[in-house]
């Protein structure tokens, strides 16, 4: 919760300084996007590279556990292609890469606002804030209405940091193993998926 303010805090430091005019985007020919987006691509790997420890304890899960990652993929872009034939002010594929953030709200919003614009940047940013402070909140009732795997699922990238605490706290602390993999696997698709529905 407390890493959500803080991002949500610079957002509205970014709104702020942007309409201002205190600091240009574009400044002598600097693209800050892209700076940005590469300094967290290789923060992305060196937590790849530093936890690939955790994920030789994957052996002793149940194999049929390691399609976990593949069902909250599909069943969080089936919600929102659903979604997007409500919401004719937006394209489907638009509906699709704001979903296939996954809660992982910094590197989705940023790839979305360098292929689509500041406006479904800002969309992506707060739907996948959404989705990591409902996770926190709601675990316990979505642990009661559809069983442990669910607070893992709705946390779709988060659930390897973020979410994981409240995770191991209420799904049990045999699902910490997989809910690790299952962010690590998530995450690794975000770039994939968002770009190639921006690009639709």
């Amino acid at each position: 919760m407390k890493g959500s303010i803080i991002i949500v805090g610079f957002f509205i430091l970014g709104i702020i300084t942007g309409r201002l005019g205190w600091l240009s985007i574009d400044a002598a020919g600097f693209d800050i996007s892209f700076t940005a987006l590469a300094l967290l691509m290789l923060c992305v790997g060196i937590g790849v590279g530093s936890d690939l420890g955790a994920l030789r304890n994957l052996r002793t899960l149940d194999s049929r556990l390691l399609l976990l990652p593949l069902v909250t993929i599909f069943g969080t872009l089936a919600g929102c292609a659903v979604l997007g034939f409500f919401m004719p002010w937006r394209t489907i594929p638009e509906t699709l890469a704001v979903g296939s953030g996954f809660g992982y709200y910094s590197l989705s919003s940023i790839f979305i606002t360098q292929y689509k614009g500041p406006e479904l940047g800002t969309v992506a940013l707060l739907a996948n804030i959404s989705r990591e402070i409902i996770t926190l909140l709601g675990a316990p009732l979505l642990l009661k209405l559809s069983g442990p795997l669910s607070p893992i699922s709705s946390g779709g990238a988060t659930s390897m940091d973020t979410t994981l605490p409240i995770i191991s706290n209420v799904s049990g602390k045999e699902f910490v193993i997989l809910s690790i993999y299952h962010g690590f696997t998530v995450d690794f698709s975000v770039p994939f998926l968002v770009t190639f529905f921006c690009s639709i």
